[in-house]
């Protein structure tokens, strides 16, 4: 057997290095003041003991190194631990040479023992075994066949939550952003320990603050107030979240002092690692573009960073539409005007209207909408009459709207003052009136 107990320097940091330490064996548990895992099984897994050393203690950005030593069971590592922290050096023999403090089933009874004598676990494991049972109790002989694994170890296993949710009392009460961000960053660290633990990308969580008072200048203060911060793609950098939190607390007010802060995750999905290539001009340095995308629009505004999103429209003024950079496909409405329609069909990808070939003939500029166009003697006229060069075709739609179907015939045009020109007919109304739009112009 091969046990390793560690023990971080701050008490805190003893949840994120068990679940740390799950990453590598299931036998991961709480014992005393310190972590306690067994990796015998598992070792060969990891290439070695050494490997399988390096890469535990290579913690995250955030985490200190923790103390650690190892035994062949668990007390006997815990005590080699707590010989290390007191700076004393390890006995020649082990684990007889071990003094009785660092024996945590000794604590009761170690004024006693050492009146008779007994200051070593060689010296107590030499006493008469019933003796020692009916005078201390067989707690302290079960501890001590433990030690030196004549009986097996039992201990309750560390496991992983199923969400992240932990909550930490700030040092000192936090009146402005940036405080809120200096614990925030450890809580941060300790989310990705936990995503790493369980192989799982997050896609949104919720920074919550404690209140420290109920009333300010005699107006009743919320218990709490908290941030959502949400990602466009799973992610396990620590870094980009830190950005993303750090910039929308900057422009959060802090109603009153807080006292406690906490972290939870509101959606994850499975994490299918980071995308490598072996071509160098898919691995550039610095920032991706969604990351990019997603600080602009916390900084920004989300309506201040825009991109287009295709529609299923044989219309070409509601081909597209504008939506937020950070709004996810499925959020958008079925239609660019507010609410949509629940009548108009539904699909989940880009569309392309079935004469994608006549698409290489749109013109460069579409206008917002279609602009009336006056007609002399059945001829539509902008900057003058336009002749018609070629149709392109017909379209059939918006049968589910209000106003009725659009009824068009799309041509190329061209007037002596104004170039090319796209415009549609409509189709004759029942008063036998054609109705001719400019719709697009050409460079």
């Amino acid at each position: 057997m091969f046990w390793i107990a560690l023990q971080p320097p701050h008490e805190d940091e003893k949840t994120p290095w068990g679940w740390r330490a799950l990453q590598f064996t299931p036998r991961v548990s709480l014992v005393d003041e310190a972590i306690a895992l067994e990796v015998s099984a598992c070792e060969r897994l990891w290439g070695g003991r050494k490997r399988l050393l390096r890469k535990l203690f290579k913690s995250p950005e955030g985490l200190a190194q923790p103390a650690w030593a190892h035994g062949p069971t668990a007390l006997v590592a815990l005590a080699k631990l707590r010989l290390q922290q007191r700076g004393d050096a390890l006995p020649a023999q082990l684990p007889d040479g071990l003094p009785l403090d660092v024996l945590s089933a000794t604590a009761a009874h170690r004024g006693i023992l050492e009146r008779i004598g007994c200051r070593q676990w060689g010296q107590l494991r030499a006493l008469p075994r019933g003796g020692l049972s009916r005078r201390f109790g067989a707690a302290l002989v079960a501890a001590l066949d433990r030690a030196y694994g004549e009986q097996p170890e039992s201990f309750e296993w560390l496991t992983l939550p199923e969400s992240f949710d932990v909550k930490l009392e700030l040092p000192m009460l936090a009146t402005t952003a940036p405080e809120l961000m200096w614990c925030g960053q450890r809580l941060l660290t300790q989310l990705q320990v936990w995503l790493q633990a369980r192989n799982q990308g997050v896609l949104a969580f919720e920074l919550e603050w404690t209140l420290d008072l109920k009333r300010l200048d005699g107006k009743v203060l919320p218990p709490n107030e908290r941030l959502e911060v949400r990602t466009a793609q799973p992610t396990q950098d620590m870094a980009h979240l830190r950005r993303l939190v750090n910039e929308q607390l900057s422009r959060t007010a802090i109603a009153a002092p807080a006292n406690h802060l906490r972290l939870r995750s509101l959606q994850t999905v499975p994490w299918g690692g980071v995308t490598t290539s072996l071509l160098p001009e898919d691995n550039r340095s610095g920032e991706k573009l969604h990351q990019l995308v997603e600080r602009l629009s916390v900084r920004l505004g989300e309506h201040n960073v825009l991109v287009l999103q295709a529609q299923a429209d044989h219309r070409p003024e509601c081909m597209q539409v504008w939506m937020a950079a950070r709004r996810h496909p499925r959020d958008l409405p079925r239609h660019p005007r507010e609410g949509g329609d629940p009548k108009r069909p539904k699909t989940g990808k880009p569309w392309v209207p079935a004469s994608a070939g006549m698409t290489d003939l749109y013109p460069t500029w579409l206008l917002p909408s279609p602009q009336k166009l006056d007609v002399i003697n059945e001829v539509p006229h902008y900057q003058g009459p336009l002749r018609r060069l070629a149709r392109l075709y017909r379209i059939e739609t918006g049968w589910w709207e209000e106003g009725g179907p659009a009824l068009r015939d799309y041509f190329i045009a061209s007037s002596e003052q104004a170039g090319l020109v796209w415009i549609f007919r409509e189709r004759p109304s029942a008063s036998g009136e054609s109705r001719w739009y400019l719709q697009g112009l050409y460079a």
